[in-house]
C-alpha cells in the first residue's frame, strides 16, 4: 500500500565531475543589499560572475525561488540551480531549517533530475544532517492510483551532499539516520494520503504489519471481537457504525537495554463524517487525514527500531471509521470506556477524544515513563494556532522537552495552557463525564477531557503525559513549500524522534 521512493544520500568534497550528477545546487541569500550566492565550491571567477549577474537573472533569493542555468564544466553537470535560502545575513551562520528548507524545495522542484549535488553550507555535521533530511523529504511524490504516469516527473533519486566534512567518520551515521527519517516521514505521508476507500481499519492495520517487516518490532492487532470483548467502549462506540469495523494495533518496539519506556497513542480516524452528528459536506473529502496521529506515531516507532535507539517504544493506533450508519452511536448514548469511565456523547464528531481515551488507558496498564498521544483532534486548533503549528498540551516535564525537540527538529509547535476551569464544561447529567464542553478553547477542553483518563504510575502517580494537537499542520491544501508537498505532510515524526533520541540520551 505504501510505496515509498527512497532517496540516495552520499557526500563528496571536492572534484564534483566524479558525482556524475545532472545538476548542482547553489544557495542564494535575500540580503539586505540584495541577492548574494551562499558559500559554494565555485570558482572564484565564476562565482564573481554569477554574483554579479543574480539581479538581471531575477534571483531575489527569496524562499522556495528557484532558477535553473546552464552548468560549467568545472561543476560537471549540465544544470546549476539556483534556491533561494530566504532571509539571511551575509556571512551569517544559517539555522538547520534554513537548510534543510533550502534543500527539501530544490530536491522537491528539480523531480525528473536523476542525482543532484546539493553545494549548501555545511560547516557542521548538524549542517549536513540538516540538508540530508531535506532532500529526502523533498524526494516525495504520490502516485499509486495513477492509471498512467506520463507526464509526472518522478523524484530526485541519489542526492549527493557536497561538503568538506565527506570523511568525518560520523557522517554515515549521519546520512543513515536522516534516511530513516526522510523514509518515516514519507510513509506517513503516504499513509495520510490513501482514499478512505483503500484505507480502512482493517486495511491499516495491515499495512503496519506491512511496514514493520524486517524491523525488531512486535505488531498486535484488536479486531471489533477482542475490542467488544474487553471493554473497549470508546474505539467500539466510535466504529460500529461502519461497515468496516474498528481495530486496535499495538506496535511495540523493546531494546534489550532500554533506558526509557515511552508510550505513544495516535487517532486513526480512516475518514470521519462526524457520524450522526454529520458534518458540512464542503471539504469532507479532507478527512481522509483523520488518522494522521496513527500514522505518526506508527512511523516513529519504526524510525526508533530503525535508528536502533535504546528507549522502549509502543504504538497506539487507535482506529476507526466514522459513519452515520444504523448501528452508530447517537447523541444522547453513553458508552463505557476502556477501563469503566462512562462518557455521554452530546456530538459524534468528537469522537477522536473516545477512540484516544480507550489507548491512553491501554498505554497507562503498562506503566509507561511518559505518555504522548498525537491527533488531528480539534478545528479550534487551527483558530488558535494556524496551519502550520501543532499546540502541545500536559505536564511540563514532557512539553518542555518535546518543545526542545522540536525546535531542533525544524517542526512548529507551541505550549498551551490545560485551564483548570475548563474541567466542569465536561460534567454530565448521566456519566461520568461528556464528551464535549466549553466551546471557546475547545482544543484546550479536549485535552482536558484526554486528561481524565490518564493512569497512574507503580507509586500511584500520575503518569507525566503529553497531548499533541496536529489538526493543522499534518495536512496541506496549500501550495507546497520548502520540503513540504500539498496533502499529508508527515509533521510530528521528527519531533517524537529527537524527543526519543534525547530520552535515550538522558
Amino acid at each position: 500500500m505504501v510505496k515509498n521512493v527512497e532517496i540516495g544520500l552520499s557526500a563528496i568534497s571536492r572534484d564534483l565531475k566524479k558525482a556524475a550528477a545532472d545538476a548542482i545546487v547553489i544557495g542564494v541569500g535575500q540580503g539586505s543589499d540584495g541577492p548574494f550566492l551562499l558559500e559554494n565550491p565555485l570558482a572564484a571567477k565564476s562565482a564573481e560572475a554569477l554574483t554579479e549577474s543574480l539581479k538581471a537573472l531575477g534571483a531575489t533569493g527569496a524562499a522556495d525561488q528557484l532558477l535553473r542555468l546552464p552548468g560549467l564544466p568545472e561543476t560537471g553537470t549540465s544544470i546549476i540551480a539556483l534556491v533561494g535560502a530566504g532571509k539571511v545575513d551575509a556571512g551569517g551562520t544559517l539555522t538547520g531549517e534554513v537548510l534543510r528548507r533550502a534543500a527539501g524545495s530544490a530536491v522537491r522542484q528539480l523531480a525528473g533530475t536523476g542525482t543532484v549535488i546539493l553545494a549548501l553550507p555545511t560547516a557542521t555535521l548538524g549542517d549536513v544532517a540538516a540538508v540530508a533530511e531535506g532532500a529526502a523529504m523533498g524526494a516525495y511524490s504520490f502516485t499509486e492510483y495513477r492509471s498512467s504516469t506520463e507526464g509526472l516527473k518522478e523524484p530526485v533519486r541519489k542526492a549527493v551532499i557536497f561538503t568538506e566534512l565527506a570523511s568525518d567518520a560520523a557522517l554515515p551515521t549521519v546520512l543513515k539516520r536522516a534516511g530513516v527519517i526522510g523514509k518515516a516521514v514519507n510513509a506517513t505521508r503516504s499513509l495520510v494520503n490513501q482514499p478512505p476507500s483503500h484505507l480502512f481499519p482493517e486495511s491499516f492495520a495491515d499495512a503496519a504489519k506491512e511496514l514493520s517487516k524486517g524491523l525488531p518490532v512486535k505488531v498486535t492487532v484488536w479486531d471489533e471481537k477482542r475490542l467488544e470483548k474487553e471493554g473497549f467502549g470508546g474505539i467500539m462506540g466510535v466504529g460500529k457504525g461502519s461497515s468496516r469495523q474498528p481495530r486496535l494495533v499495538k506496535v511495540e518496539y523493546s531494546p534489550a537495554k532500554a533506558t526509557a519506556k515511552v508510550a505513544l497513542v495516535g487517532k486513526g480516524i480512516t475518514f470521519d463524517t462526524g457520524g450522526i452528528s454529520l458534518k458540512p459536506a464542503a471539504n469532507m473529502g479532507d478527512m481522509k487525514s483523520d488518522m494522521a496521529g496513527a500514522a505518526v506515531v506508527l512511523n516513529t516507532v519504526l524510525a526508533a527500531a530503525g535508528l536502533g535507539l535504546p528507549v522502549k517504544a509502543t504504538a497506539w493506533l487507535c482506529i476507526a471509521e466514522n459513519m452515520p450508519g444504523g448501528a452508530a452511536s447517537r447523541p444522547a448514548d453513553v458508552l463505557t470506556m476502556f477501563g469503566g469511565k462512562t462518557v455521554e456523547v452530546l456530538n459524534t464528531d468528537a469522537e477522536g477524544r473516545l477512540v484516544m481515551a480507550d489507548g491512553i488507558v491501554a498505554a497507562s496498564e503498562e506503566f509507561p515513563d511518559a505518555i504522548i498521544d498525537v491527533a488531528t483532534l480539534t478545528g479550534a486548533q487551527l483558530i488558535a494556532l494556524g496551519n502550520r503549528t501543532a499546540g502541545i498540551m500536559g505536564a511540563d516535564s514532557v512539553t518542555g522537552p518535546l518543545k526542545v525537540a522540536a525546535d531542533r527538529a525544524g517542526e512548529l509547535v507551541w505550549p498551551m495552557p490545560l485551564p483548570e476551569e475548563l474541567r466542569p464544561s465536561l460534567d454530565s447529567q448521566v456519566a461520568d463525564l461528556a464528551n464535549i464542553g466549553e466551546r471557546h478553547g475547545g482544543m484546550m477542553t479536549a485535552a482536558v477531557f484526554l486528561q481524565e483518563f490518564v493512569g497512574k504510575d507503580k507509586a500511584g502517580d500520575t503518569i507525566p503525559w503529553a497531548h499533541v494537537d496536529i489538526a493543522g499542520p499534518s495536512f496541506n491544501n496549500a501550495s507546497p513549500y520548502g520540503y513540504t508537498p500539498k496533502q499529508g505532510t508527515g509533521c510530528t515524526v521528527r519531533t517524537l524522534v529527537s524527543y526519543l533520541e534525547d530520552r535515550a540520551d538522558s
